[in-house]
């Protein structure tokens, strides 16, 4: 008993700081169009929903690295993440791991919604809490819906739509908002030209069958 409450005690305790910021990149992740669709679809294959899980924890190490960082090395040696560098982990994950390439545009945005988090913990903890807050009722909302998809049966391709829009209102329609742009690599140049808005405004997406 002794040994085991002394092994307890040396490891060091979590910045509560990064708790919270961990609480709000799973719930940015979990109402991703993008990614509700790679993991609902299993593209990851049967282990889906444990990358999303993954790609939430490699996001958080670099905060966490520069929050531990002393002082004195911080923008030195260390830096604080920016939008870029999170975009461009997002899209090569979804990349290696769900064989997806985004291209609506919306890799971006989660990353700036991730880095604007990082700024509102940072400076206002009530702030973030707040922010997290929020974001975890999304989340939660989210779950009783589903990201569905209509076959083409011409080109054996399939026409993506998130029948979850035009449902919720104020920032649970921003987070759910049109279907996401994925398109298999190998086709990736051929495809983008036959993309095209339909008249109800869902984006129409060439996917590889490799995604199945």
């Amino acid at each position: 008993m002794a040994s085991s409450s002394s092994s307890s005690q040396a490891q060091p305790a979590v910045d509560p700081r990064i708790v919270l910021f961990a609480r709000g990149v799973i719930a940015i992740l979990d109402v991703w169009p993008a990614l509700r669709l790679a993991v609902t679809e299993s593209w990851g294959g049967a282990e889906s929903a444990e990358k999303r899980r993954w790609m939430a924890s490699i996001l958080i190490d670099p905060f966490e690295e520069y929050l531990n960082t002393p002082s004195v090395k911080k923008d030195i040696t260390v830096h604080a993440p920016d939008a870029i560098y999170i975009e461009e982990m997002l899209l090569q994950v979804m990349d290696d791991e769900f064989g997806a390439v985004i291209e609506d545009g919306s890799a971006e945005k989660v990353a700036k919604d991730v880095v604007g988090l990082w700024g509102k913990i940072l400076i206002s903890r009530v702030e973030a809490e707040k922010e997290v807050g929020r974001l975890e009722s999304v989340q939660e909302a989210l779950k009783k819906k589903k990201v569905e998809f209509q076959q083409q049966v011409a080109d054996d391709d399939d026409e993506w739509s998130d029948e979850d829009s035009g449902d919720e209102e104020g920032d649970e329609d921003e987070e759910d908002g049109e279907a996401p742009m994925l398109l298999d690599g190998a086709k990736k140049e051929k495809e983008k030209e036959e993309d095209k808005v339909d008249e109800d405004g869902f984006t129409t997406v060439k996917k590889g069958k490799s995604h199945r």
